[in-house]
């Protein structure tokens, strides 16, 4: 899987993308979970998790290039790629392995492996956080992928109270089509293939 990972960004021929395959290597990418207590909670999670976004993603970009192939030059396969397999860029280095607790099948409580999550070093919203983190480490991305990584969470990453984000989620589903093809692929994935 790794190794696939790999390869997928680096045929995109980005500028910046060797630096953050290195620091992916670096950074405990492609050991961590995918989640604290959901879909893929156990090692090699976010690599899994982060293939299978892409592999919905790119099936449903030729879908719907096929239904509409105007979209062909806003939905970029490197594009496809690069918010696909690095949305999640910001869970590296936040989880921690300990023991949890749960009720066995006798109702008495049990511990198991699992995970903590640590944000205090660097506490921002999740999709920013990956944004964030690849233009520090010199990825050049577009204005597409930029609101696709920001928006993937859709509005589980919206502070509620605020009027602005909400004109801007709507904003970014109306003017970019990466942005709702990400969003539906980290669904898909998440609450339909890693259903365990």
């Amino acid at each position: 899987m790794k190794e696939q990972f790999r390869q997928l960004l680096l045929s995109t021929g980005r500028k910046g993308i060797e630096r953050v395959v290195e620091y992916l290597e670096k950074a405990g990418f492609y050991t961590a979970p995918a989640s604290a207590g959901h879909h893929l909670n156990r090692d090699n999670g976010l690599l899994e998790h982060s293939l299978h976004v892409y592999q919905v993603a790119a099936r449903l970009r030729t879908q719907m290039v096929e239904m509409k192939p105007e979209l062909s030059e806003r939905l970029r396969e490197d594009s496809v790629i690069i918010a696909s397999l690095l949305h999640d860029i910001c869970k590296t280095n936040i989880y921690k392995k300990t023991q949890r607790f749960r009720k066995d099948a006798n109702g008495r409580w049990e511990t198991y492996d699992g995970y903590e999550t640590d944000y205090s070093r660097f506490p921002v919203g999740h999709g920013e956080k990956s944004v964030i983190m690849l233009l520090r480490l010199g990825l050049e991305l577009t204005n597409d992928e930029i609101v696709a990584i920001r928006w993937h969470m859709s509005a589980w990453d919206l502070a509620f109270q605020s009027n602005e984000q909400k004109g801007n989620i709507s904003k970014a589903f109306d003017h970019f089509p990466l942005a709702s093809l990400i969003q539906c692929a980290d669904m898909l994935a998440s609450h339909i293939i890693e259903v365990e």
